[in-house]
């Protein structure tokens, strides 16, 4: 439960600053970017950080959670459990792809380069970060929500972004391929998580750590 309030600490200290102490009376999205900043974030930013913590929940038995219980079967402790569970899950083809998967999206660069681009990767059998799911076979529920989110955050900071209107454009030929049809590769919960916490000012490095938070 304090791990908010440890990683806040921890990036302040990084960059020379104290640590914030935390308001037990806020909610955890707006008093973690409190923490952080040492000032309030605009209502924006706390909803957008709310969405994502929400919507990534643990939501059954993943490859981190699995872990978990593993550990926890042998009696090894509360504190080999979570790490155990920690180190699985900031692996890139699970808690640590949104990263990557704006890797992949700098990459492409503008709208235009996505069909040469996708083409390329496919014919060379890329891994197509963003894509596909072992749960979700079809349109990944959450990834609607992030979508949703990232429109009403950039509208109410009223800034158009490029990064989304490319994610939006591979999305929608994405969706109107043989091949992603034929593999069932939907867009998960990380295409557009990354593009959210980018938004709201976090640098990818603390990417994973938002995600094991929201565990």
């Amino acid at each position: 439960g304090a791990a908010a309030v440890f990683t806040a600490a921890l990036v302040r200290s990084e960059e020379k600053k104290s640590p914030v102490a935390p308001d037990a009376g806020a909610g955890h999205a707006k008093d973690f970017l409190r923490m952080l900043r040492d000032e309030p974030a605009s209502a924006a930013e706390v909803e957008a950080l709310n969405a994502y913590m929400v919507t990534v929940a643990d939501h059954g038995m993943n490859a981190s959670t699995f872990t978990a219980r593993v550990i926890a079967s042998t009696r090894a402790g509360t504190i080999s459990a979570v790490v155990g569970a920690l180190c699985a899950l900031k692996g890139p083809l699970h808690g640590g792809a949104p990263g990557p998967v704006l890797d992949m999206l700098d990459e492409i660069g503008t709208a235009a380069n996505i069909e040469p681009w996708l083409t390329r990767e496919i014919a060379g059998g890329a891994r197509l970060m963003g894509f596909g799911h072992r749960v979700y076979k079809n349109y990944d529920p959450r990834a609607t929500v992030m979508q949703q989110t990232l429109r009403e955050v950039f509208e109410a900071l009223n800034v158009k972004d490029p990064v989304f209107e490319t994610a939006l454009k591979l999305e929608e030929l994405a969706l109107n391929d043989d091949y992603f049809k034929e593999k069932k590769l939907f867009p998960n919960v990380d295409f557009y998580s990354g593009i959210i916490l980018n938004a709201i000012g976090f640098p990818t490095t603390m990417f994973t750590a938002l995600f094991a938070l929201a565990r």
